[in-house]
Formats: C-alpha cells, structure tokens, sequence
C-alpha cells in the first residue's frame, strides 16, 4: 500500500463511521449484482452490516439481487434492467462486475467491492477522491496471489505440477495469472494452465484430469473459478488433490487451505459506504476504501486424509485451523 493509500484509509475511517441509527427519507431499493458462490457471502455481509447500522430489510430498504452464477457475459443487461426497476443505488461485487455496471449505467450510484486496483483499471480517479458516481472498498485479491502460491509450496514442498483455471473472458484473470508464472517459475512449480468460459468448464476440467496429472489445485483471481469451488470440492477429493484457494469460507468443506479473506466481512465492512449514499451523500466524496484483512486457514483433517504432515510453523501462522 503507498503512503498516500495508507492516510486516505486513516481518514477515511473517521469520515465513515457508521451513523448510528440514522435513516433514509424513505424507502429505497438496493440493486445487487454478484457472481454467486462465495460471493453470495458478502450480499449477507452488506445486509448485517446496514442492520448493525439500524436498517433493516423491508423497512428501509429493499434488495433486488441477481445472481450472475459464474457468468460475465450478461453483466450489462442485468445493470440495465436494474435501472428499469428504478433502484436507488447498485451495490456490485468483483471488479469485472462493476466495470461492466459502469459501462451500462449513466447516473445512478455504485457501491462496489473490487479485488484488483480501482484507480488502474478505470473504476475512480483516485482513492481519495472518486470523482464519478462509484466509491467502494478495494481488496487487493490479485496481490495475494504470490502469497498463496508460495504457501501451496511450504505445505507441498514435493509438488512440480500445479493445475489451475482461469476464463478467457476476463481481463483481471490475465493479470492474476502473469503474477502466478512468475512465482511458479522460481519456485520450480510448472502451472498447468486450463483455459475456461464457464463454471460448468471449470468443472468438467476437473473431472478430467488423470491420476498424477497435476500435484495439487491452485486457484488464482478469477470469479468464475472462484464461483465453482463449491462444486469442484468432492471431484478434488475423490482425485486425491489438494486445493489451496482464496476463500475462507470454504476451508470446512474439503480443501486443504485457504490463504485471502472472509467476504462476509468484506460485504459489512462496505455496508458503510451503502448507508452513507442511501442517506443522501454522493459516491465521489467518499474515499474508496482498503479492505485488508487477509487471513490464512488450514485444513488439517483434509492433511490427514491426504497423508500430508502440514509444517508446525505454518500451522502456528495460520488464523484458521480446523483439526
């Protein structure tokens, strides 16, 4: 984070601090586009935190959600016709959303949650002064690809071959994985890279590996394979391969482990910026948020399953353990 990222974030946390209670004229409709999966999690977030702030669902505000199920190519029409419903405000999660919600859109506010770099791909002019019509808090999922990769290499410090997925489609999956290449190439891993456009690819691309084919499942940043975790979790397991990803929220149902954030308090910690422009303030005075709360999870009965002894300094590094 530069130093100026750093003093917008401080001032930031003075200026958006939730007002207790405070609510809107009337009632206003709240439209909500996500890509399912674990980001369903922080639709859930945003709604606790707006009820922590005293509005409640049905009384001040009503949802209309779309849940995309994994799919970009149909962004634009789902902002479209959410403006035919005349919501008052469009809360969008992942930056391909938004970027596509911003495209497809004129005048009405957008609160959103991005994981790569709002001001470099376009979303506002600067952190501390939007400048548009969008605010929102940035989570810098791309960076912590390296990360996790180096961690899939302390706990699998045997493995040669990693298989990952990543949708064609999506600009921001590029980028993700150019940082993955360059960590797999000193680290002495070969990505076995699988080109998707669909949740349903990401899938099948599982059920077909052969045994042996790939040393462990690494996840990079993209929605769409972020979306089939759920799906894919069994299909790893029967296969005997270990999964590191991105979501924490997953780590109880069968992957090894999981290095990012918990998108449920991702979607609370932007609930701050939703409450403010529903009560009138404008996207471009309100600094853009750093959600930085990354945390590192294990699953050791997974390890245990898969005859992997995980390194007792991890193990102590870890946020979440799950024996």
């Amino acid at each position: 984070m530069t130093k100026l990222q750093s003093i917008c974030v401080a001032f930031s946390c003075l200026l958006l601090a939730p007002l207790a209670h405070a609510q809107p004229a009337k009632l206003q409709r709240i439209g909500v586009i996500h890509e399912g999966g674990p980001y369903e999690a922080t639709v859930q977030g945003m709604v606790a935190g707006l009820k922590q702030a005293g509005l409640v669902e049905g009384k001040h505000f009503l949802l209309h959600v779309r849940d995309l199920k994994g799919s970009l190519r149909d962004i634009e029409g789902v902002a479209k016709q959410l403006v035919s419903e005349r919501v008052d405000l469009l809360f969008t999660v992942t930056t391909s959303v938004t970027l596509a919600a911003k495209k497809a859109t004129r005048d009405i506010p957008i609160v959103f949650y991005a994981g790569s770099d709002p001001v470099r791909v376009g979303l506002v002019k600067s952190y501390a002064k939007p400048g548009d019509r969008l605010t929102g808090v940035h989570q810098p999922a791309v960076d912590l690809v390296p990360k996790r990769l180096d961690i899939l290499k302390q706990l699998l410090p045997g493995a040669r071959r990693v298989v990952t997925f990543y949708n064609v489609e999506n600009p921001i999956s590029a980028q993700s994985l150019a940082e993955a290449r360059g960590v797999a190439a000193r680290l002495g891993i070969e990505l076995i890279e699988r080109p998707v456009r669909s949740v349903d690819d990401v899938v099948a691309g599982v059920r077909a590996l052969r045994a042996g084919e790939a040393d462990a499942y690494f996840q990079t940043t993209d929605v769409t394979v972020f979306v089939a975790t759920p799906r894919i979790i069994d299909l790893a397991r029967e296969r005997r391969l270990p999964m590191l990803i991105g979501d924490l929220n997953s780590l109880q149902n069968g992957v090894l482990a999981a290095y990012g954030v918990n998108y449920f308090e991702v979607g609370r910690f932007a609930a701050k910026h939703v409450q403010r422009v529903l009560l009138g303030a404008k996207p471009q005075d309100l600094p853009v948020e750093i959600y930085d709360q990354v945390q590192l999870g294990l699953n050791l009965r997974v390890a245990r399953e898969l005859g992997i002894t995980v390194p007792q300094p991890l193990i102590l590094r870890a946020d979440l353990v799950i024996r």
